[in-house]
């Protein structure tokens, strides 16, 4: 129900440079939904108001390399609770993203720094 700004700019530079790595078409980071195989829907209560889910997409534009954000914020009601699905696009070719100047990304479950090889197989692709 609750998710600091920081950590929401930091899995947006990760998701979108991992997808930019493995081809896809979009990141999503999902709310309301457990993390554990099988994924149940248990709701989720973070920013219930929709002006403010909107001026999210304004503040990590702000934070971010080329002011990259958010393609959409999907809100889904389900009868177990509400659903958000961020849909965040992948790094450009050969640019990777930066929020608050420091590229991220994803090993397995973890956040932390995109290694200087990754950085450099997504700056290579402009080549």
């Amino acid at each position: 129900n609750s998710f600091d700004f920081e950590n929401l700019g930091e899995f947006f530079s990760a998701l979108s440079n991992e997808a930019n790595l493995k081809g896809q078409p979009w990141g999503w980071l999902v709310f309301g939904v457990t993390d554990k195989v099988p994924r149940q829907v248990v709701g989720t209560q973070y920013n219930a108001n929709r002006p403010v889910l909107d001026a999210l997409k304004k503040g990590i534009a702000d934070q971010t390399s080329n002011r990259l954000t958010f393609e959409e914020i999907h809100e889904i009601a389900r009868p177990e609770g509400r659903v958000l699905m961020f849909q965040i696009p992948p790094a450009p070719r050969g640019m990777p993203i930066a929020f608050k100047g420091h590229y991220y990304g994803r090993d397995g479950e973890s956040l932390g720094p995109l290694n200087i090889q990754e950085i450099e197989r997504i700056r290579s692709q402009g080549k």
